[in-house]
């Protein structure tokens, strides 16, 4: 199994690089929190309509333990799809990093509300 550490996917995403963060769990988790910029494909039959086999795809859920994201790397390559990695660490290890979060559960820092 391809895997990308969280300093890597972090960098990823600051470049800008043209790739697809998928959050693989349930809808409610995923209005909940994801990281930023991240599509949610909560079953199979909705990858199609989401992703390209040629594209670069990391797949995330809950944490290291969470089925979701090992099933999803497994069903993508079985599919087809040729470049695929997952976020082992998931929602929890880029939480606990600090690192940005939208959804609504996102607790925000009352001193940085109106603050730009």
């Amino acid at each position: 199994m391809n895997t990308i550490s969280r300093e890597e996917l972090k960098t990823k995403i600051d470049r800008g690089d043209d790739f697809k963060l998928a959050r693989v769990i349930g809808a409610w988790a995923y209005q909940a929190k994801h990281i930023p910029g991240s599509i949610n494909i909560y079953a199979p039959e909705m990858v199609a309509g989401l992703l390209d086999p040629d594209d670069d795809i990391v797949v995330y859920c809950t944490n290291e333990n969470c089925a979701a994201s090992r099933y999803a790397y497994q069903k993508l390559i079985s599919m087809g799809y040729r470049h695929v990695r997952r976020y082992t660490g998931g929602i929890e290890d880029w939480e606990a990093a600090g690192y940005p979060m939208e959804g609504e559960m996102v607790e925000h820092d009352p001193l940085l509300v109106g603050a730009a």
